[in-house]
């Protein structure tokens, strides 16, 4: 009887999805993806930030071709014993214009947009929440940034690499932008102190 009990807890516990619990990740909209990528690089338990596309229809989306109905968005993988879902997304709110319908700063257009890309119903339920917080903490404006369900994250990559890690490959033409994109100033005026020091 031991025998076929301890049988029956070894098939069901092969039957059950194994989940690297060391490494989570998420998919985050907000703007340009070099100055995601450079954002959440700064956060503690964030391991690497991986610039690409998702949320649109065509397959194998390019930067400077076809990427019609996706957003410009960033891979993140972290450790959620130093940082968790939550974290990760307070961390995401402070660094995006949750109010602007048409982009962020001096970017417009789809692919611009904020944007928080979930898999389940516990991240959409924490998401949620911050949102939120949000919208109660800015009564007297609209927060227009969506949670989504999360689809095909497309790195780029190829000719088009050199979008990774850009802000440190090019850190003057970097700085230049996100300084003429008035970035820095818009979430200052957002957000105070609480935005991601550059």
């Amino acid at each position: 009887m031991k025998t076929k009990t301890a049988y029956l807890i070894l098939l069901l516990a092969s039957l059950v999805p194994i989940s690297n619990t060391s490494a989570d990740t998420a998919i985050l909209a907000g703007g340009c993806f070099w100055c995601m990528e450079s954002d959440f690089e700064k956060l503690d338990g964030v391991s690497d930030v991986v610039s690409g596309f998702t949320g649109g229809e065509i397959a194998n989306p390019s930067y400077n071709g076809n990427h019609k109905g996706h957003y410009e968005a960033v891979k993140i993988t972290y450790d959620p014993k130093v940082v968790d879902y939550q974290g990760i997304l307070n961390h995401f709110w402070v660094n995006v214009d949750p109010f602007d319908a048409r982009g962020q700063f001096c970017d417009k257009g789809h692919s611009y947009l904020s944007a928080i890309f979930v898999v389940n119903d516990a991240e959409r339920k924490i998401a949620e929440s911050t949102r939120q917080a949000v919208v109660k903490e800015f009564a007297n404006q609209t927060v227009v940034t969506p949670i989504l369900v999360q689809n095909t994250f497309y790195p780029i990559k190829g000719k088009e690499v050199g979008h990774q890690n850009y802000y440190k490959t090019n850190p003057v033409r970097y700085k230049f932008y996100r300084y003429s994109c008035g970035q820095d100033k818009r979430l200052k005026t957002i957000w105070g102190d609480r935005v991601t020091q550059h």
